[in-house]
């Protein structure tokens, strides 16, 4: 799934540990699901190989009688459940919805046993408070799943154990007591350890994109920068429209630019890149089309889906709004009045190699300034010849 744009919202919601976006949100849990895989896989094959190894707690406090088979029946069930989860994670590869539903699944089935194997060893309870305390642990810290997932079935093993322990155990005021406390205190600090994690990972996917965003964007204007065209956008412009669609690029230079800043300086001469830009992104479709800084005060647009009449008649909506947009100049608040010239190359199929679509717009563009700048210049360019088998 490509991930969103780092202008959008990239807060965090400090007592969900989750994005406040919902699209970011989803995109750090596709980018994160392999390795949420294999973590999930691990810890139900490794935690449910223990939890048979105990049947041999239950052999030594009840003997072999009619009782132990159950125990021994419950134990295989959370070991069949927990390894049929762990093989459809590792093998099926699901989203993120159906790995978060496997854990769900085995915790559950694995906790409901818990509370069977514990009804029926009734006289230690005190040593069944610190075997859920283990488990809770590992559904808060090893189990990966949304936070708030976890904290109700924590809650909920919690409240149940605890009605049993009240029905079944008959212990003391005192040692009932400093079982709720240490659960309790299981559970606090879990569940915070937690969010811990989750805001961590989330906090470290915020600043990859962020410098991700930096490396591939002009820190002036905001647009795609060069290097994000040759690395981004040549493998993925055309892949963004449909087979046979058009594809159109527009290549267009501010006039005079030397001479803005010569005569206002150069802070009035960044006023007017950003203004341009700002004027280039407001027309890009978000996610369809591209605005790159092709240089010092040239932009190309990338637009799949578009043909050419389509593009000439925004290359012309383009320079109609830059000759009638004024810009404040920062040193001397002059008014500054400028213009651009545009070359505006298309293919009709979307077969024509971007990189050749550009170096046409490039050549249109130096006509237009040849032809007197402020003015648009347009070509179709050939479908190529099949190759030869």
């Amino acid at each position: 799934m490509p991930r969103p744009p780092v202008s959008g919202h990239l807060a965090i919601d400090l007592l969900r540990a989750e994005f406040t976006d919902r699209l970011l949100e989803t995109a750090h849990l596709e980018a994160q699901l392999p390795r949420t895989r294999r973590q999930l896989a691990f810890t139900l094959l490794f935690c449910s190989l223990y939890f048979l190894c105990f049947f041999a707690t239950d052999v030594a406090a009840l003997g072999i009688v009619p009782d132990t088979a159950l125990l021994l029946g419950a134990r295989l069930l959370v070991a069949a459940c927990a390894w049929s989860c762990a093989w459809l994670v590792w093998r099926r590869r699901p989203g993120v919805k159906a790995s978060r539903l496997a854990a769900t699944v085995a915790e559950s089935v694995a906790l409901g046993c818990f509370m069977v194997i514990a009804l029926h060893r009734p006289g230690e309870f005190h040593w069944h408070a610190m075997s859920l305390a283990i488990m809770l642990l590992v559904i808060y810290l090893f189990i990966p799943n949304r936070l708030a997932t976890a904290l109700a079935i924590a809650a909920a093993a919690t409240a149940v154990f605890l009605g049993l322990t009240l029905a079944y155990a008959g212990m003391d005021f005192a040692d009932l007591l400093t079982m709720c406390m240490l659960l309790a205190l299981v559970n606090t600090f879990g569940a915070l350890a937690a969010r811990r994690y989750q805001l961590a990972t989330r906090e470290e996917y915020r600043a990859r994109l962020v410098l991700e965003d930096a490396a591939e964007r002009d820190w002036l204007t905001g647009c795609h920068n060069r290097r994000c065209l040759h690395d981004v956008l040549l493998d993925t412009a055309q892949a963004r429209g449909h087979a046979g669609q058009p594809l159109s690029v527009i290549l267009c230079d501010i006039d005079h630019f030397k001479r803005i800043n010569d005569s206002h300086g150069h802070g009035a001469g960044d006023a007017v890149l950003v203004d341009f830009s700002k004027l280039l992104q407001a027309v890009a479709r978000e996610g369809v089309d591209s605005v790159i800084r092709y240089g010092g005060e040239e932009f190309l647009l990338v637009l799949p889906g578009t043909s050419l009449s389509a593009g000439v008649q925004l290359a012309e909506w383009l320079r109609q709004r830059c000759a009638a947009m004024p810009v404040q100049g920062h040193a001397d608040g002059a008014t500054i009045y400028t213009t651009a010239s545009f070359g505006v190359a298309s293919c009709a199929d979307g077969d024509t190699p971007l990189l050749e679509l550009i170096d046409a717009a490039d050549k249109l563009m130096y006509t237009a300034k040849r032809n007197g700048r402020d003015r648009v210049e347009s070509l179709l360019l050939a479908a190529p010849l099949p190759k030869a088998a």
